[in-house]
């Protein structure tokens, strides 16, 4: 006769549950909650990209500003995140390009909307504001399939620096104005600037990435690197300006230069070069 316990049948009844046994992971295996820090960094990008629009709808342009700064700092640390979990994934990178069409494409073209008073030109200002809009768009498509065609550069104003400059713009605008400085900018003007910011993004213009800046080994270079901060920190409204008047028109100036025979040649990138780089997992 069976004799039956009260915890079950049998003599297996009254041991303890067995232990699931966790998986180890593997040598150079990132951490499972590594692979949500990159998708946490893109949609910070997307919240600080839909709230500038919001303020701009609301005429708070300086804040709108801002809120495009600080999604250019959360598309700059998701690279950064999605290299620290060693993963990428062809997810991550659509994610990741319609994050930046909302922050660096849609939200400073209503900056400059707005701000910048374009609705004055009619359908003019109109077309300009989504000419800048469209053509973030085809910069970061382009970006995607093809980076670059020369070793450290990008091709074309990336789409970031052109939405910080509009954004640059109008915070040292907004200085000037607090300390009693008078200006006026025409709409005309105003839609000039983006336009051509627009037309840059499309270019073929090289431009400096700066991703082969060795701060490790190179102290001059991390010293300037220091200073720059430091400046930006004290500074940040004339530092963002004058960071961006240099930066943009710095691609079509070396360009000229070349032209001339003044400027060294552009190294060809190498064919494993033009793949699209990693974004976030």
């Amino acid at each position: 006769m069976a004799v039956h316990t009260e915890g079950g049948a049998g003599a297996g009844a009254g041991r303890p549950p067995a232990r699931r046994r966790r998986r180890r992971r593997r040598p150079g295996e990132p951490r499972r909650g590594l692979y949500l820090l990159p998708h946490l960094f893109t949609t910070g990008n997307l919240f600080f990209g839909f709230y500038s629009v919001v303020q701009s709808a609301a005429g708070a342009y300086d804040r709108a500003a801002w809120w495009i700064v600080l999604a250019g700092l959360c598309d700059a640390l998701d690279g950064r995140a999605a290299r620290l979990a060693r993963t990428s994934s062809r997810f991550g990178a659509e994610y990741d390009s319609i994050a930046d069409t909302v922050s660096f494409g849609v939200a400073p073209a209503m900056l400059a909307y707005h701000a910048g008073n374009l609705a004055g030109l009619g359908r003019v200002g109109f077309v300009v504001a989504f000419l800048f809009t469209a053509c973030a768009g085809l910069r970061l498509a382009r970006f995607n399939v093809a980076p670059g065609r020369y070793r450290g550069r990008f091709e074309g104003l990336p789409s970031p620096a052109a939405a910080g400059m509009i954004a640059a713009t109008e915070l040292f605008v907004t200085l000037l104005r607090e300390a009693r400085v008078p200006v006026v900018a025409p709409e005309w003007l105003v839609a000039a600037g983006v336009a051509a910011l627009a037309l840059l993004m499309v270019s073929s213009v090289p431009y400096r990435s700066f991703k082969e800046v060795d701060l490790r080994h190179s102290y001059g270079t991390l010293v300037l690197v220091v200073l720059a901060l430091a400046v930006v920190v004290a500074q940040p409204r004339i530092a963002l300006f004058a960071i961006g008047l240099l930066y943009v028109p710095s691609g079509p100036l070396e360009l000229v230069l070349r032209k001339l025979g003044r400027g060294a040649p552009l190294e060809a990138a190498a064919p494993g070069e033009a793949a699209p780089p990693e974004r976030p997992a």
